[in-house]
């Protein structure tokens, strides 16, 4: 409820300073000083609205038992997987503010699942205390060009999609699948950052908390490491990212990122036996990703490859942890990696007329490979079923630059004896600034 009271207070004064800056009792210097004030103001977001008419089963023993749920009907979803409002503001020489209020599928952070480790019972699950969740949230002193320092709640830049997350830099209805699955996405922390860009190059270092190896699982890896189920954000180890992009060539972003840092001592309740005296759990995250856009084709592509140090120590706790814990309390994999590409092209741009218009439809085909159990050390179960690949083809229509009607058809193609899981879905989308 506070969190829904700050951002009632927040827009309600967006709305009224403009028509207070135009009230006719207001004399000519507090109208000027408004004015100026609104002017270093910047309004914007994204949203998206989906529906997916999935032609598998979604009983939770369907990868126990996939023999069983072969034949079972199709199920459809409405999602809004994200709602986003962000907010700058330019403080004057050098000093700029940002902030991005995310809601997540409908934004309460609070849901019911059927949880599989519990038998098919129904479990609450709150992804971070509150109803509406800060995704950035930072102050930044820019000296140059070459040199900023931002202070704050900020995205990491690991990987293709946590960069370049808005629904108009993706093709698919939702985010790209395989990153999305087996790290962060979009993945936010609290540190410090250093950035810049000199000619052709732009570059990235950041310090943040590490991850929490408590919440690491068999299907999404490290994917729930970086979420707390506290008031706070556990910072007994500190991790480091750095991320570099060429623009050398026209049309096209060449980039490298990784990450790494320890995991096991960021838990709420850490170990005290000597059995885990040495474990720390080190993430190693490596990553390139690009893309090409020229000549009305776009390709987008992505490689991230992980590994987790101790995974077997790790899964040991996490299944010794009590039941009312927020650990998944599964087996967790060494490595994990996703690779995946896309491709579109504007067949609007040979339609003389839609193209004076500036509208675009893209036809678009996707791959992708990821397994979230790559490899596993001895005495880690390794599920077959968390691997696979994806392949999707679709339109994307865009009627403005910033509003995109998405439609896709795909099907995730898994491992024997597991059934492949075919898709059908649509959204809407937008991405800009209203001011």
């Amino acid at each position: 409820m506070k969190g829904k009271f700050l951002l009632a207070i927040l827009l309600t004064i967006v709305a009224i300073v403009p028509a207070w800056a135009d009230d006719d009792d207001t004399d000519g210097k507090e109208q000027s000083k408004i004015e100026k004030v609104m002017s270093r103001l910047t309004i914007g977001g994204y949203g998206e609205a989906t529906y997916s008419y999935n032609m598998f089963s979604d009983n939770y023993l369907r990868y126990r038992s996939p023999e069983t749920y072969k034949d079972d009907d199709a199920h459809g979803r409405f999602d809004l997987p994200h709602v986003v409002l962000m907010l700058g503001y330019d403080f004057g020489k050098g000093w700029t503010m940002g902030m991005e209020i995310e809601f997540e599928h409908g934004g309460t952070e609070s849901a019911m699942e059927i949880e599989e480790n519990e038998g098919g019972e129904y479990e609450s699950e709150i992804e971070r205390g509150g109803e509406v969740a800060f995704e950035q949230f930072w102050i930044q002193k820019s000296f140059m060009p070459q040199l900023n320092v931002r202070i704050g709640h900020m995205v990491l830049p690991v990987g293709g999609n946590n960069m370049h997350h808005l629904p108009t830099e993706f093709f698919g209805v939702y985010r790209p699948e395989g990153e999305n699955t087996i790290i962060p996405c979009t993945w936010h922390e609290t540190g410090i950052s250093i950035w810049g860009r000199a000619g052709d190059w732009r570059y990235e270092a950041m310090l943040v908390p590490g991850l929490d190896s408590d919440r690491f699982g068999r299907s999404g890896w490290i994917h729930d490491g970086a979420g707390s189920p506290y008031e706070f954000k556990i910072g007994n180890a500190i991790a480091g990212v750095a991320r570099i992009d060429n623009y050398s060539i026209p049309g096209l972003r060449l980039s490298l990122s990784g990450y790494i840092g320890n995991s096991f001592s960021n838990s709420l309740l850490r170990a005290t036996s000597t059995t885990y005296e040495n474990v720390k759990g080190t993430v190693s995250l490596g990553s390139f990703d690009f893309c090409y856009d020229a000549h009305n084709l776009i390709v987008r592509g992505s490689a991230t490859y992980g590994h987790l140090t101790d995974s077997d120590m790790i899964t040991r706790w996490n299944k010794g942890r009590r039941d009312d814990s927020p650990s998944p309390k599964q087996d967790v994999a060494s490595d994990a990696y996703s690779i995946g590409i896309e491709a579109g092209y504007d067949i609007f741009s040979q339609i003389s007329k839609l193209r004076e218009k500036r509208q675009k439809l893209y036809v678009f085909a996707r791959y992708d490979s990821y397994d979230s159990m790559h490899k596993v050390e001895t005495g880690v179960m390794k599920y077959d079923w968390c691997g696979r690949q994806r392949v999707a083809a679709g339109i994307n229509y865009y009627p403005l630059k910033d509003i995109v009607i998405k439609g896709e058809y795909s099907i995730g193609l898994l491992k024997s004896p597991y059934n492949n899981e075919p898709a059908i879905s649509v959204g809407i989308a937008y991405a800009g600034f209203f001011k």
